[in-house]
């Protein structure tokens, strides 16, 4: 040991398997720059901690690592930058490539990409206000999707496409920690699905039934997701160190989701009622588990408005009469979800492997799905000399209620087909590969299949059952405060 530094000391430099400073606390006679270390470290740890918990992630950086914007292997917190006095910001570009050389309605290609600006302002250093925080991400999508152009299925193959291919303010919030940090409140311009249901276990895959967060959600409810944000508020509050409750209220306005929207109309103009998440969980990570895990159980209940997946207002199929279709009132959704490391053969590391999995049932309203089922395997730590490489086995299936299929049967039955041939689920299955370039560029080659793709409705009157579709994928992603040197990434931690 260094002479003159304490044991204590040389525990708050030393580091954490997945990139996370030791929590140490130097005490009240440690230098000015020992205590801002041990400040910085803790922001760090948190950022680590919200992106690997279910709990959810509340700041920028840690929506970065649940919704995968970050170069970075799960378990490992994204290239920020320290611009001082508590303010953090990280700068990502991702894109997806994807082409169906067999299957789908036609053959083709397409890419999609996302700029992702993430700021974090800790109003503890920043202006005294212990606890307090403030949290911006701003986005911007460009590109096109194979599932719309090419395949026709109802579930995208390149997440990172959709929610309005335009700059959007995605995120503006105010969060408050209480109680030494046991209670979380967070309001303001907010998202849904990463507050709930997100992982950085699912965007280490680039189909949409995995990646963000389990599909059947926003099938079933009006739950919000990535990038529209809307007025909202959730509290999660941390019973044990492992044991946490959490619920949210969520405004639901699908003019927000149009696609000619920035996120800069505040107004509640528009608003149809509200979605409220609440989830119970048991959380772990590398500080206290040398096995992390995740289990949760929730419920959707969406208190808003929705179209009928079959009536018109005339309560005839609106597919058939041209009619607008019915608008009800009120649905939910119940789900249980895990992710659990089941090896590790350093104990000193973050490579091993980790199952995950998640199912979904709709229980009230009228619903086009009524199950939804996705879960698979990353492993972290592939060859000798490839530390943050990954590979990852996933898929996704969703089945489609009576309801859900009645329009592609009347459809059928229209062109002199008759009701049948009409599948009643649909599954994609991908891998993939994660190679981490550089600390700040990783590059993910992806194969999937897709079988029964349900096609979107305007293609119901099609008379021919789509085949299945094999896509070859790409999905890059470029962090680049870390790229020109600012910040550090897997390998320079």
């Amino acid at each position: 040991m260094t002479a003159g530094v304490s044991a204590a000391e040389a525990q708050v430099a030393a580091t954490a398997p997945d990139g996370g400073p030791t929590l140490v606390n130097p005490g009240p006679k440690a230098s000015p720059a020992r205590k801002a270390q041990y400040r910085a470290n803790r922001a760090r740890r948190r950022v680590i901690r919200e992106g690997r918990s279910f709990a959810g992630a509340s700041s920028a950086a840690a929506s970065g690592i649940a919704q995968g914007i970050a170069a970075a292997p799960p378990s490992l917190p994204p290239g920020t930058v320290d611009l001082g006095h508590g303010v953090t910001a990280i700068l990502n570009y991702t894109g997806e490539f994807a082409a169906n050389p067999s299957g789908g309605r036609r053959q083709g290609s397409d890419y999609a990409g996302q700029v992702f600006f993430g700021l974090d302002a800790d109003l503890g250093r920043l202006a005294g206000v212990e606890g307090g925080a403030v949290h911006a991400i701003v986005t911007q999508r460009h590109g096109r999707g194979i599932s719309n152009d090419f395949i026709a299925n109802t579930t995208s193959v390149q997440e990172i496409q959709g929610g309005g291919q335009t700059a959007h303010l995605t995120a503006l919030s105010y969060e408050q920690k209480l109680f030494d940090n046991r209670l979380d409140i967070e309001f303001g311009r907010v998202l849904a699905n990463p507050n709930f249901l997100a992982s950085p276990f699912y965007c280490n895959f680039q189909n949409n039934g995995i990646c963000g967060a389990p599909k059947g959600a926003f099938k079933m409810t009006n739950i919000t997701w990535w990038p529209i944000a809307t007025w909202g508020a959730h509290a999660k509050a941390w019973v044990t160190d492992k044991v946490f409750v959490h619920a949210g209220v969520y405004e639901v306005n699908p003019r927000d989701q149009q696609d000619n929207q920035n996120g800069i109309d505040w107004s509640t103009r528009g608003a149809t009622g509200v979605v409220v998440p609440v989830e119970v969980g048991y959380s772990t990570n590398f500080g206290n588990d040398p096995l992390p895990r995740n289990y949760g159980l929730g419920a959707i209940i969406d208190q808003s408005d929705y179209k009928d997946p079959v009536q018109d207002v005339r309560r005839t199929s609106y597919l058939l009469s041209g009619l607008d279709p019915l608008t009800r009132f009120g649905r939910s959704a119940i789900y249980a979800r895990f992710d659990q490391m089941v090896w590790r053969p350093d104990p000193t590391g973050v490579q091993g492997l980790t199952l995950f999995g998640a199912f979904l049932a709709g229980t009230g309203g009228r619903q086009f799905e009524d199950y939804f089922l996705n879960g698979g395997a990353v492993l972290t730590g592939t060859f000798a000399g490839r530390p943050y490489d990954t590979i990852g086995f996933g898929f996704s299936w969703e089945h489609f209620s009576p309801l859900g299929t009645a329009n592609l049967r009347a459809a059928r039955a229209k062109v002199g087909l008759g009701y049948g041939g009409v599948s009643s689920s649909q599954t994609i299955l991908e891998v993939n590969y994660g190679i981490q370039l550089t600390p700040a560029i990783r590059l993910m080659p992806n194969l999937q299949y897709v079988i029964n793709p349900q096609l979107q409705e305007r293609y119901f009157a099609q008379p021919k059952r789509v085949p299945d579709a094999f896509v070859v994928g790409a999905k890059l992603s470029v962090d680049l405060f870390t790229l020109a040197g600012f910040a550090k990434g897997p390998g320079s931690l």
